[in-house]
């Protein structure tokens, strides 16, 4: 008698990853100990307007005088089960690269690689068709890339973008008195590491994805401000360590004050009964000693200022008089939750944060 077989069960990705999302980037100080090492410096041409020389979100060639290419790679292992939803998270968190330096995507070349022993070829389409999504609702096609046959599933893109020279956004050129605005809301590390747990609730799951798999257009009407003076997006080194970034390029020093950061209420309930990454303590080893806490400051809210964000938001600089117009670029673009949470000044690069 022939045994009618089990059905298969669905497959769960985040059991492939060892560090799921920007969570799984190498450590800052590893990182910094490797670059140092790298003679890249010395080979860079004049043209080359943005290169490795300020930790900054994409390399940037001047082609004209009117005209820059923007170029980026991002991937990295899963950071939820959906086949479809990885590659959506993927997708966004590699084109804000482009945002971030005010640009204008253009293109997209996948990076693919699977456990073809591991994973249906169905899931692995659903994966491609949730990149490509993506890339539709930002206006360009993926136009090619490279795939590989490896242990954990990766995905990602390269992606390129156009930008006027004198619009691009660096995140070295903020200057004392300047504002800090952050566009999206801290916790999805957190809610990532609570997914892994099982304790996630299906309203916080949605509330992931919205942020994680919404692109930070804003980022091509602040290239249009000229008081915009500095911009990053906020991923695997939290927003610490990318304002770190900011500082460090523009030789000032940042204050924040935590209780102006837009918080997910369910990524703060999760950080305040300990759950957090494994990211996050590394991240706080190698940049902490850059960061000052008050007394007041709680160990759950130190985890949310270094948590990795996965398609995080932007974080600008922007003079005083030019905040309305950079809470409006937000807002028109349904940023709502973007705020003011503190300031730059002259002094030794490092943050101050307050309660």
């Amino acid at each position: 008698m022939n045994q009618i077989p089990a059905p298969a069960l669905p497959v769960r990705l985040t059991q492939f990853s060892h560090g799921g999302g920007c969570g799984c980037k190498i450590a800052p100080g590893v990182l910094s100990e490797l670059l140092a090492q790298s003679g890249v410096a010395r080979m860079m041409p004049e043209a080359l307007l943005v290169g490795t020389e300020t930790s900054d979100d994409a390399a940037v060639y001047k082609l004209t005088d009117e005209l820059a290419l923007v170029a980026t790679t991002d991937f990295f292992t899963p950071i939820v089960d959906d086949a479809r939803d990885f590659g959506r998270i993927a997708a966004t968190n590699a084109i804000s690269d482009v945002y971030a330096m005010g640009g204008r995507p253009i293109m997209a070349l996948a990076i693919v690689g699977m456990p073809l022993d591991k994973l249906p070829l169905d899931v692995i389409r659903d994966i491609l068709a949730g990149g490509e999504e993506v890339c539709a609702r930002a206006g360009i096609p993926v136009a090619g890339g490279h795939s590989i046959d490896v242990l954990e599933p990766i995905y990602g893109l390269v992606a390129l973008g156009l930008v006027d020279p004198c619009k691009l956004k660096r995140n070295s050129g903020a200057r004392a008195g300047d504002v800090l605005v952050l566009g999206k809301p801290l916790g999805v590390g957190v809610l990532s590491a609570a997914l892994k747990k099982g304790v996630l609730s299906p309203d916080g799951l949605r509330t992931m994805m919205d942020w994680t798999t919404r692109l930070n257009t804003p980022g091509l009407k602040l290239a249009d401000i000229d008081g915009v003076h500095a911009m990053t997006d906020v991923t695997g080194f939290g927003l610490a360590g990318h304002l770190l970034e900011i500082c460090r390029g523009s030789k000032l020093r940042a204050q924040v004050a935590f209780s102006r950061l837009p918080l997910i209420a369910e990524a703060v309930a999760h950080a305040s009964a300990g759950i957090a990454t494994g990211a996050s303590a590394r991240n706080w080893a190698a940049y902490g000693h850059e960061v000052t806490l008050s007394a007041d400051i709680e160990p759950w809210q130190q985890k949310l200022a270094t948590d990795p964000q996965t398609s995080g938001g932007l974080l600008v600089a922007c003079a005083e008089e030019v905040v309305g117009q950079v809470l409006d670029a937000f807002r028109q673009d349904g940023f709502a939750e973007a705020a003011v949470i503190g300031g730059l000044s002259a002094g030794t690069a490092g943050i101050d944060v307050v309660a």
